[in-house]
């Protein structure tokens, strides 16, 4: 007959498995914790909802039509996409945002880079005086910004040629450049005060993302002899990869959907050489009777930005970050 062996003294015997009334506990708070986040998130998905979601099925749909507010509409299928797409000043418009989109994204990121870096090595006090003066530009309105740079870059009175001036007059004579008038540098002339507004913002993610790197890292590189150079290719910049992920999409589709700088600054001029896909669709919107043509033309910009970020996220994938 089996006797059952006792359990050694001062241990308590171990509950048995099957009973474990903690597990509904767990699920109910689980539940409780999800309908809590499903309640707060439900403004936001509301206001996503009627300003996003609807109104782009909306716009998808109205561009299929002959649309107009004023005049009854008809159904037209694929010609306003094929009449957006045989139009060669939207495609150029495409092109050319695309074009400035590599004019300001590398120089505003490797600019960005260069300042996050010397400002982490400051000291609190100065840092925060230097981040503070940064910031500024990304503060002031995109008028005013633009009202100031065409002072800088007007052809008789303009800063920017009077100092080209002051510099080129004891060598030879001067002939004022005409940067907004000329077709040839009136896009690089928008790059510059595009680069101006947007360098803050990004400088400043920029250090976040530096100040977020474990110092143990640098440490480490230094006692094994490694170059600043050095610790830069291989630590910092693999560890900002989610960092420079974000700005360069946030950089490119802004770039690309560029508004206000040719709108006040050239109007897309000269001979169209600033007209970007944003100042071609709203042109035609406002100007045209019909605005089933400037719908289609809205679709095509978010697909080409849709590929753009897609293309992004191809090149570039991001980690996750793992401290040792």
């Amino acid at each position: 007959m089996a006797t059952a062996t006792p359990s050694p003294p001062g241990t308590a015997a171990a509950p048995s498995r099957a009973a474990r009334p903690a597990e509904p506990r767990r699920t109910g708070r689980l539940h409780r914790s999800n309908l809590i986040a499903y309640l707060m998130l439900a403004p936001l998905m509301v206001l996503l909802a009627i300003f996003v979601i609807v109104p782009f099925f909306q716009a998808a749909s109205l561009s299929f039509f002959d649309f107009s507010f004023y005049l009854p509409s008809t159904f037209i299928g694929f010609d306003n996409y094929r009449n957006v797409l045989s139009d060669p000043i939207f495609t150029q418009s495409i092109v050319r945002g695309l074009l400035f989109m590599v004019l300001v994204v590398p120089v505003g990121l490797v600019l960005a880079f260069v300042f996050a870096s010397v400002v982490k090595g400051m000291g609190r006090r100065l840092a925060s005086f230097v981040k503070t003066s940064i910031y500024l530009p990304t503060i002031v309105s995109g008028v005013i910004a633009s009202i100031v740079f065409i002072l800088i870059f007007d052809y008789y009175g303009g800063i920017l040629n009077w100092f080209l001036g002051l510099l080129v007059s004891p060598f030879r004579d001067f002939e004022p450049i005409p940067w907004l008038g000329d077709p040839a540098t009136a896009l690089p002339s928008l790059a510059v005060p595009a680069v101006w507004i947007g360098f803050g913002v990004t400088a400043l993610i920029m250090l976040a993302g530096m100040l977020d790197i474990p110092d143990s890292y640098y440490e480490s590189a230094s006692l094994d002899g490694a170059t600043w150079w050095q610790q830069t290719v291989h630590i910092t910049i693999p560890m900002l990869k989610n960092v420079l992920i974000y700005l360069l999409i946030a950089g490119c589709t802004g770039a690309i959907q560029q508004f206000e700088l040719p709108l006040i600054m050239t109007g897309g001029g000269p001979l169209n050489s600033t007209m970007m896909p944003n100042l071609y669709i709203f042109q035609h919107f406002t100007q045209d009777q019909r605005q089933g043509q400037p719908l289609a033309a809205a679709l095509m910009l978010f697909v080409v930005l849709g590929l753009v970020s897609a293309l992004i996220f191809r090149f570039i994938n991001s980690e996750k970050t793992q401290e040792g």
